[in-house]
């Protein structure tokens, strides 16, 4: 698995650097808005999602950055796997009330 920042995604490869998937992001300072994640179907059902997510936040984790997880895949991953909740980004400040 490997960043590819000028793309705003993490990708995995096969041995010969053949990209079989992908979770893509949007950059705000260090926060990393996932959007999508999607795996060539020639390996789905071989956990290279589960594979390519846990690698993506372990980076995010090791660089000091959050998450918030628009994509349905990462959002379910995370409810999988509770230990990667201190990743989430705090909800923005809600304005002050109007008089």
């Amino acid at each position: 698995m490997v960043e590819v920042p000028e793309r705003r995604r993490f990708e995995v490869r096969t041995s010969d650097g053949t990209m079989i998937g992908q979770a893509d992001y949007d950059r705000t300072g260090p926060v990393l808005a996932f959007t999508h994640t999607e795996v060539d179907g020639a390996f789905e059902g071989r956990g290279v999602a589960s594979f390519l997510v846990q690698q993506a936040l372990d980076e995010v984790r090791a660089s000091g950055r959050t998450i918030v997880p628009y994509c349905p895949y990462v959002r379910a991953w995370l409810h999988r796997h509770p230990d990667y909740q201190d990743l989430l980004a705090p909800p923005p400040a809600e304005p002050p009330a109007r008089p």
